[in-house]
Parts: C-alpha cells; structure tokens; sequence
C-alpha cells in the first residue's frame, strides 16, 4: 500500500476520535515563512521525501504562486502526529501572508480552532503579524508562536547569546501586547511563552526547531544548538531536533480540541435560538446530530467542478445527502465527500463527522461564508473581512464571442473570492473588478487569462473613493413626483467607533435588537438614537425618529430602497457614502397606496438624503495606506522621498539592526507604481510593505478636480449642484 493511501486510511479511523483532531492555520506576515514550515511538516508526517533544505512550497500549488514565490490561495492538508504514544489528526490551512489576499485568511479561522503564528526573527512582528493575529482572535481561535529564522541571528547578524536572548524575548513581549490588545475584555489569557511551551523556535529553511519542552525532552541546550548551526552542522541538528517534531507537539499538546473549542466559538459565530437541537449538537460536536457545515472556501476542480471547503460543526456529512444551503431556495445533493490531502482530493467511501474540516461536491449555490445543513436553520454570523476594496479596473473580452464566458468566469471568481466585487454590464462588455490592491487584481486577471484561455484588455487601475458628511445638515424636505408626500429628513456624522462597530461586523440588523443596541452605546451612540436604529446599509445609520404616522409602516421598505440608492451613489460623484447619520423626522404620505407608490416615494427619499449630505457638507474621502520601508542607511532618504513625494507622510523613522525602518501613511492613488520607483530609489536594497488603513478626507484643493475627474470618467455631467458652495 502507498504511502499517501496509508495516511489517508490513517486520517480515515482519527476522524470519529474528535479528542484527537486538531485543526489549525499557519498566518504570518508575507516572506516569515509559513508555507516552507508547513513543507516540514508535511515532511514529519511521512507525505513528502524529508530531503535537502525545505524549499519544495507542496501547498503553492497554482503555477502564479510558484513563480511569484508567494502564497495566494489558502491551501488544506490533512495529515497525522503521534505524540506520547497517541495518534493524532491535524487539520492544517496555509494561509497567505500578503495583505491583498488577506480575505484567505479571515475565513480560513471561522475553519480552525488554533493559529500558529509565524514571526520572522530578524523582522519581528510587522503590520501583517497584528492583522492575521485580530483575524484569529476575533474568530476565538487560540494562537501560538513560532519564530522562524533563527539561522539568520546565529550566522548573518552573528549575535552572542544574550543579545539573541534579548531580541527573541522582545519578539515575544511584542507579539503578547497584540494579544493582550485585543482579549482585554475576555476571561481567558491565551498570551504565549517559552514556560508554558506556546512559543517555538527554529529555521524552517533547516528544519530543525526547539521548544523547552522539547530541549527537556532532548536534552539539547540552546547553546548547543548555537555552536551546532554556526559549525554548519544542520544536517545533525535537524536530526536531533526535528522542527515536525517540535511544532506538531506544541499543536496537539496546546490547541484545543474540537470538544473543548465548539461550546467557546459557536455562540461567538452563531446567533441563533441556542435552546434548539441544532445548538446543542453544535456544542457536543455531535455525530448523531442535525449536519451543520460551514463553507469557508470554494475552489474549482477541472473534472469534478466546483468543490466547497468547510468545517462540519455537527452531524456527519454523507455522499448523497440532500442539503439546505441558507439564503437559496430547495435543496442541493452532496455528489462526493473527501479531504484535502496539499493539492489533491482524495474522496472517502465513508462519511466526515462533526469536528472535521471536509471538501464536498455538489453545492452549486454555495458561496464562501454559506451555512449548509440538513434542517433549516440560523445561518453563521457572516465572515467579516476586515479591509475592503480599494482598487477597480475595468476587464474587457478580447474578441465578444468570449463575452458570455467572461461573465461565467466573473461570476464564479466572485463566488471564491468575496473580497472581490463585480460589476457586469452587459450593454457595454465591459465589467469592474474591485480588490484589496494591484496584486489581487493582476492575479485574477491573470488567471481568467490562463486557466479559463479567455485573452481580455485590462484597464488601468482606478481607486475606489467615498463621500462623508462633515459636519450636521438642517432638516432637508423631500418631496415626491406628484407632490402628494414628504419626507423631512435631516444627516450628520457617524462617529469613527460606530463605523469601526458596524465595519467589524458587531452590530448589525441580523443580530437581536438588545445586542444591536448595546453594542452601538458602547460604541458611543446615545440611547434613544440606538432605540430607533431602523436600517443598517455600509456603515451608514437610518433612524426612524417619527412618531406615529399613518402608512409609515407599510411605506418604510420603499423608503429603505431610496435610501440605499441615494447612499450607494453619493451627490458630488456618485461613489459610495460612509460615515452618516441619517434621521427621519416627519413624513406625510398620501392617503391612496397608488399615490405613495415606487415612483414616487423612492425619488423624494432620495432627493432628501443627497440635499442633506450636501447641507452636510460632504466631502470625497481617498483610500489610504500605511507604509513601511526596510532599507539601508544610505538610501533612507531617497525611501522616506517617496512616500513624500506621493502626498504621503513620513511618522517615524528608527534603527532595526543594520537597517533604518521608514513607517508612513499615502494615499492608495499615489502607491499605483510604487513597487517599481522604490526599487529604482534604493538600487533594489529595500523591502517594503503596504496595508490598507480605510479612508480619510482628501485635501480641500484636490477636491473638485477629482470630483471632476471621477464624474467626467462616469459620464455624468460636469457641472456640480449649486448649492455645492464650499469647494
């Protein structure tokens, strides 16, 4: 029997043990070395040859992610550890460390219950260490520590033990104030440390790794594994102390187990009734009961078609059940049930159970984020995913014949990837893909060229804005068609920690209106203002102030679409609107349905909300990014020059080693292009590192000319409204 099959079988038996499951994601900062870690351990598990340096990136399985030497999609492996005579299942996901594909790894934690953090030693931890740490902790997943590159301290930067000593405390002290951050209002410490065995240490390159249980265990000092990789003899340390080793042990002996991580996270993840069956065979992992999945991932399979990814939270899932997939009509069949063995399938005779993460065909209609059970039921909470797109670009089929099947593939590339958004017009051929940045768009164009052979011209990147109110408007009268209704309707701005509330996806309309309500106070939205919260849409408020009013009732979802029209395109160039505060006030509707209808009720919304943003003073509002830049002493000035010379803003500067760390903010219009000026700048010596930090007010002298430049682009006229004045 293979080797491969072996594991499989192996995987097959561990699946009814949920005691003896793990499932964890490896996150880290792009270039920290997850995916050449998760390669060791692939190789510890006995699923590839243990040979040479650990360069093979088994779960880079897309030829783009090969070439680029990045990791773009998430990728699953199921293999197995024993440990203290045990046998055990891991279920593991690579995530990517590239801000752009960050959505990967924000679902990839609703599928896990334990993270192992990887850190570069000489780096430390960087913006991208804090966001995958948020992803894992907002979701209740557990983290743990490895930092990898402890090659480089021993050889390159020649460090002697105390200092090595020194940095690696300071790596872990900065990754527990993370921690310790963001679980403040928790009951639970999951800070990491060297005694208690959460933080690990190694080169993932060399493949050998230490703990101090596993220096106990071994009895390798620390100083010897020093005197070891500086004599070169990597060869005799990793066989000493195999890095496999050392972190699949920290995995089973400190990430939880199915059983102990379901009762913390389903209530956390899952709002409905928790008296229900459902809740409690959630809560007990349990493999009788109702069959609860939740897809985190869909990918596509030249022969099998779609295949959807998930966490079974209850029940089993079997080749041929019939399964209701939430916010879709009727019910899909599961064609075949598998694992993910690193880039291949491997379909099982036999069901999954609750506790495992599973890869089912036959869910057409799932998208990543669906709830899929064999009884109707409360979806997940959605998967809120923490930036969002900043960058479009218009994609056209070279030839038309294409047309039909560019749009298929649009479709489906919305459907993998929910941080992207589409907007198809089929009158024109031409589509926008909106992403996280350059690099998430060139990827998916590139792909649609590629694996679907369809030749398309790109258009040039466009940066998403956003209007804002600034300040409060009057009491602003909206008045319908015919003249027979009225809405009185006044606007002002949101404060930043109810936006912050809204965006993070912990206050919205799905959640019980008791939640809803305190979770806006404690953001600093006052009490009655929370008790009239009648519609959410983006991270803008709709508050019915009104008293009584006859029809209202039966009227409010009309009012609620010109709302949202008004809001999804704002007054100065019709981008979307954030940050408002809209109140209704009074309205006095026409006695006859007939004459309160569509046509006349959603015109007078929305003529009232765009006048109010105007009395406002709204504003357009640029996407920005932090900007961070490694580079040589010599060449920090012509760094901290390019962030300058694109309208951004230089906040620090400070020694890291041998090298000046620049820490900045510019706007994302100005970074179009930076990758290659900064090479140019630096003569190559630089490394740099961009992340989204939402929007801020553009300057008051750019405004009316982007204003311009964006309606223009629109082909909507140019002359602003009049009463636009204080441009």
């Amino acid at each position: 029997m293979g080797r491969r099959k072996k594991i499989v079988q192996e995987c097959e038996t561990l699946m009814d043990e949920p005691e003896q499951i793990r499932n964890i994601a490896i996150a880290a900062h792009v270039d920290h070395g997850k995916t050449t870690l998760t390669d060791n351990l692939l190789a510890g598990a006995g699923m590839i040859a243990d040979e040479g340096e650990a360069t093979k990136l088994m779960m880079d399985t897309e030829e783009d992610e090969q070439e680029r030497g990045i990791t773009i999609d998430a990728a699953n492996v199921s293999m197995t550890h024993e440990y203290e005579g045990e046998n055990n299942l891991i279920n593991l996901i690579d995530t990517p460390g590239h801000v752009d594909f960050g959505g990967d790894v924000t679902r990839a934690m609703r599928a896990v219950d334990g993270a192992l953090v990887v850190v570069d030693a000489v780096e430390g931890a960087m913006p991208q260490t804090e966001t995958v740490l948020r992803q894992a902790l907002r979701e209740g997943v557990k983290p743990a520590l490895f930092i990898n590159k402890v090659d480089r301290l021993i050889n390159e930067l020649q460090e002697g033990p105390e200092e090595m000593q020194r940095r690696l405390q300071d790596v872990i002290a900065d990754v527990n104030e993370l921690i310790r951050g963001m679980t403040e209002d928790e009951d639970y410490d999951w800070t990491v440390s060297v005694e208690d065995g959460t933080v690990a240490f190694g080169s993932a390159l060399y493949k050998w790794g230490v703990s101090l249980p596993s220096m106990e265990r071994t009895g390798i000092s620390f100083g010897e594994v020093m005197e070891l990789e500086r004599n070169d003899e990597r060869l005799e340390l990793h066989e000493q102390t195999p890095l496999s080793d050392v972190v699949l042990d920290m995995v089973v002996e400190h990430f939880p187990d199915p059983l102990d991580a379901q009762p913390r996270r389903i209530p956390r993840i899952w709002r409905g009734d928790d008296t229900l069956d459902v809740a409690e065979s959630m809560r007990q992992v349990d493999r009788d009961g109702d069959t609860v999945l939740m897809v985190t991932d869909i990918e596509m399979d030249p022969h099998a078609g779609e295949v959807a990814i998930g966490r079974v939270f209850s029940g089993s899932l079997e080749m041929g059940d019939e399964m209701y997939v939430s916010g879709t009509a009727g019910k899909s069949r599961l064609q075949s049930v598998g694992i993910y063995m690193g880039g291949e399938r491997e379909e099982l005779d036999r069901g999954v159970p609750a506790g495992n993460i599973a890869a089912v065909t036959g869910l057409g209609d799932a998208i990543a984020g669906s709830t899929v059970s064999d009884v109707e039921m409360t979806p997940f909470e959605s998967i809120e995913h923490i930036s969002e797109p900043v960058i479009t670009k218009s994609v056209e089929a070279t030839n038309m014949d294409d047309l039909p099947k560019l749009i298929e593939t649009l479709q489906q590339v919305a459907k993998e990837d929910p941080t992207i958004q589409i907007e198809i017009n089929e009158d024109t051929g031409e589509h926008l893909i909106s992403g996280q940045g350059e690099l998430h768009l060139e990827v998916i164009t590139q792909r649609i060229q590629k694996n679907q052979g369809i030749p398309v011209n790109t258009g040039e990147p466009i940066v998403v804005f956003r209007e804002s109110p600034q300040g409060e408007s009057e009491e602003v009268e909206g008045i319908s068609p015919n003249r027979h209704n009225r809405f009185y309707i006044s606007i002002e701005q949101l404060g930043d920690d109810v936006v912050d509330t809204i965006a993070m996806g912990e206050a919205t309309m799905d959640m019980p209106e008791l939640e809803r309500r305190e979770a806006l106070q404690e953001a600093g939205m006052d009490k009655e203002t929370s008790q009239n919260v009648e519609h959410i849409h983006g991270n803008n408020v709709f508050v019915d102030d009104t008293k009584g009013i006859q029809h209202l009732n039966e009227t409010m979802e009309l009012v609620i679409e010109g709302l949202e029209e008004a809001l999804d395109d704002g007054p100065l160039a019709a981008e979307p609107v954030q940050g408002s505060l809209i109140r209704l006030h009074d309205a006095r509707l026409h006695e006859d349905t007939i004459h309160r209808g569509p046509a006349q009720v959603i015109p007078a919304v929305r003529e009232a909300v765009h006048r109010a943003l105007i009395d406002a003073e709204v504003m357009l509002l640029e996407p920005i990014q932090d900007v961070r830049i490694d580079v040589a002493n010599e060449y920090m000035g012509d760094a901290s020059g390019e962030i300058q010379g694109r309208r951004g803003r230089v906040d620090d500067m400070y020694q890291e080693g041998d090298l000046m760390v620049i820490e900045g903010i510019a706007p994302v219009e100005e970074m179009i292009g930076f990758s290659s000026d900064i090479r140019s700048a630096t003569e190559g010596r630089a490394s740099w590192n961009t992340e989204n930090a939402g929007f801020r007010v553009m300057s008051d002298t750019l405004q009316r000319d982007q204003i311009m430049d964006i309606r223009e682009r629109k082909g909507m006229k140019l002359e602003l409204p009049e009463s636009i004045d204080y441009f």
